[in-house]
């Protein structure tokens, strides 16, 4: 009997401890089902011939939608008009042809048109898609500035003594519909007291963008040079210009590729020191390319302005630069650029051409917007 009591009494000592460290401890752990839109939810871009895009929708600028892909870290582009339905699961300021601006998610709807749920609140609005004409755009400021300023020094003195001495910039001040371009360069050298080179250029040019791509320049060229004989160069032109290539045209390595180039008939003239000025009616060609790679770590740079005479297709001058910028830190950039200049028909005494080489310091700066 005793035996049995005691039986009884230390299974109730067990059931009441399983009780209380039950009620004390941690619950059961039960695995929980997760779906995978809860963890990285993906926009859908549903397009009128049935494919389907599915990554995060980035912007839509000038009819032309970029979706992030969501296998690779490319940017997908497609025409806002060949998109039937979109879904976006963020956020988005979407910008109607009335002016008005709707910030919202977008639920997938009937086929040409968007369930925006915008405000606060949630509601639910119906948007036709062709009344959309931005989405998520980048705002950049009225007028953008980019620009660089590189120079170099060099001084020796002991047995020999010379010195060197450059500054080259260029600025460009753009609008929606004005491009504002100034380039100048001065180039001294000297060795035992003798001066060796002394040249400097400016030019200064205007671009009146009569569309997008199509734009109207005038320009003014201004060189003078102690070794060619020259006092002053002058060149007045105005023309057409293409912009054939834009930043953003491309993605992936090609996204900060531009290149423009434009003609036009124009007045030229040099003033020589020893033999008399010289005045043609010259026609005026150039072109510009510019490429920055790895995220604008290294930009490479060419331009060529060529003055033809028109009397004389064999009588004309040419400058061309060619260059390579390495960005530093910040703004600060190291960089080598070449200059070529060639005068089929040169003063008296003097070549034909002549090549520059500049190693150079200097920053660089540029206005515009990212994303």
């Amino acid at each position: 009997m005793q035996q049995s009591v005691l039986l009884i009494a230390l299974l109730m000592l067990t059931m009441v401890a399983n009780s209380v460290f039950a009620d004390d401890g941690p619950a059961p752990i039960t695995p929980a089902v997760v779906s995978p839109t809860a963890i990285s939810p993906l926009d859908v871009v549903t397009l009128k011939d049935g494919s389907i895009i599915y990554g995060e929708v980035i912007e839509m600028m000038d009819g032309v939608l970029q979706i992030k892909n969501a296998l690779a870290a490319e940017v997908i582009k497609v025409k806002w008009a060949e998109v039937s339905k979109l879904a976006v699961s963020h956020p988005l300021p979407f910008h109607l042809k009335e002016g008005t601006m709707l910030v919202g998610t977008v639920e997938e709807g009937e086929p040409g048109e968007l369930r925006l749920k915008a405000g606060p609140s949630g509601e639910i609005i119906t948007v036709p898609m062709d009344t959309v004409t931005k989405v998520n755009p980048i705002i950049q400021p009225p007028v953008i500035y980019v620009g660089n300023l590189n120079a170099a020094y060099t001084q020796v003195v002991g047995n020999a003594h010379l010195t060197t001495a450059s500054l080259v910039g260029d600025f460009v001040a753009r609008s929606e519909q004005l491009r504002l371009t100034l380039l100048g360069r001065y180039v001294y050298g000297a060795q035992d007291g003798s001066v060796t080179a002394r040249n400097a250029r400016a030019t200064i040019k205007l671009d009146y963008f009569l569309t997008k791509r199509l734009y109207w320049f005038s320009s003014a060229y201004f060189e003078t040079d102690e070794f060619q004989d020259l006092r002053l160069r002058t060149a007045l032109a105005s023309g057409p210009g293409y912009q054939w290539i834009e930043k953003g045209d491309f993605s992936g390595a090609f996204k900060d590729m531009m290149f423009y180039a434009e003609a036009g008939p124009g007045y030229f003239n040099e003033n020589f020191r020893t033999i008399p000025d010289q005045t043609s009616f010259r026609a005026r060609v150039a072109t510009k390319f510019d490429w920055s790679l790895f995220n604008e770590l290294v930009t490479l740079h060419h331009d060529i302005e060529m003055f033809p005479s028109l009397q004389d297709l064999s009588d004309f001058y040419l400058t061309m630069n060619n260059s390579v910028r390495f960005k530093m830190w910040g703004g600060l950039t190291t960089g080598f650029q070449v200059t070529t200049r060639y005068n089929s028909r040169p003063a008296p005494g003097t070549v034909t051409t002549d090549n520059m080489y500049f190693l150079t310091f200097g920053y660089a700066f540029d206005t515009t917007r990212k994303r």
